[in-house]
């Protein structure tokens, strides 16, 4: 929702995600079970393209990332050229073609709920039946709010798990694995929740 706030964190983002975590390699690995050796996989909010860029195209895949942030993607390009890199706002993206899975990880809750279904909807369109797309989402029923991350401000917004779980449904999928990777506690942290859901 902010270009100006994710060009500024560019530094502090990168030095943070050096590489994924125990859990996040499990459930990409999960989500890539299905894919063909090579398919083309789809990166949804990439960032920097690391570390889940800079994974899969160690894997061998064909990588198309799309974010907002130029400054993020000139870095994705510098460091990983093989990839392609595509400059463009999740809720304006139009994906093309076909997919062996697609990957939305921490960046739906960046963009208002009302433009999630269609999200669901768009990526659902360009799956092959049995591919899988993984993502996360808030952990709690909570109105639209800001909060600060390396010094800026930014935009969050989700429908809860069980929610965004129904609209996947609504769209196509069928839930193949969900859990809390954040539960949700008392204070500000509203929780994060994964889904990886293939496509029916």
């Amino acid at each position: 929702m902010n270009r100006a706030a994710y060009d500024s964190i560019v530094s502090d983002w990168d030095d943070a995600r050096t590489q994924l975590s125990v859990h996040e390699r499990r459930l990409l690995e999960q989500t890539l079970e299905p894919a063909e050796p090579g398919s083309a996989i789809l990166d949804l909010g990439c960032g920097s393209g690391r570390p889940i860029g800079e994974y899969l195209l160690g894997r061998g895949f064909l990588l198309t990332g799309i974010d907002q942030s130029p400054r993020m993607l000139e870095l994705a390009r510098q460091r990983l050229p093989r990839g392609q890199w595509v400059e463009c706002s999740l809720e304006a993206f139009t994906p093309q073609g076909r997919y062996g899975a697609t990957v939305a990880w921490d960046s739906l809750f960046h963009i208002p709920r009302e433009h999630h279904m269609t999200i669901f909807k768009r990526v659902r369109n360009v799956l092959r039946s049995g591919s899988r797309f993984a993502l996360t989402v808030g952990g709690s029923e909570h109105a639209a709010f800001t909060d600060t991350m390396f010094g800026q401000q930014f935009f969050y917004d989700s429908h809860p798990p069980d929610k965004a779980i129904a609209l996947l449904g609504e769209a196509g999928f069928e839930i193949t694995h969900s859990e809390f990777l954040d539960l949700p506690t008392s204070g500000r942290d509203k929780g994060r929740f994964a889904i990886i859901a293939s496509a029916a």
